[in-house]
């Protein structure tokens, strides 16, 4: 009738075979074998210094790529600073002109979004690296190297000066 036959199937895996291939080659000292463990040995020493090498030059194409953007950024960013003098200015001479107004808003929306700051000046110490100071006066009130005046603004892109702002500094 019907036999009830039970089959038996072992299980292998990768790690048996390097194991079984293993236990042959070390067996078997063939000068072959050795040879050629000799070069896949060398071709994956290449294969892993070549890929290395093309990572740094991947990272280091990256980085000369942001660095030339941010060049041109600056650049451009270092044309449009007198425009923005000129606004500022226009609006001390006629702070209440609307138009003027609206110009310098824009500018400095401009400046924000490309990620250039204005240095903050007035009421603070004299800092030589956002500040030239072009003038030391007397004032009674204020401690010794405090910015009392900003003669034309300084601006910062990214951490990177742009301009240092020129100030009068208490005495």
């Amino acid at each position: 009738m019907s036999e009830n036959k039970e089959v038996n199937i072992e299980e292998v895996s990768i790690n048996d075979a390097d194991i079984q291939t293993n236990k042959d080659s070390t067996s078997a000292s063939n000068p072959d074998i050795e040879k050629l463990t000799a070069q896949l040995s060398e071709m994956n020493d290449k294969y892993l210094r070549l890929a290395a090498e093309l990572e740094n030059t991947r990272r280091r194409s990256a980085l000369d790529a942001e660095s030339r953007a941010r060049n041109r950024a600056m650049g451009v960013a270092e044309k449009i600073l007198p425009v923005m003098d000129a606004v500022d200015a226009a609006l001390k001479h006629n702070p209440d002109d609307a138009g003027i107004q609206s110009m310098a808003r824009a500018l400095e929306s401009a400046f924000e979004q490309i990620g250039i700051t204005k240095i903050e000046s007035v009421g603070k110490n004299l800092n030589p690296m956002h500040h030239n100071a072009i003038q030391v006066i007397e004032c009674e009130n204020t401690k010794p190297n405090t910015i009392v005046e900003e003669m034309q603004a300084g601006y910062l892109y990214g951490d990177t000066i742009l301009r240092t702002a020129m100030v009068v500094v208490s005495k």
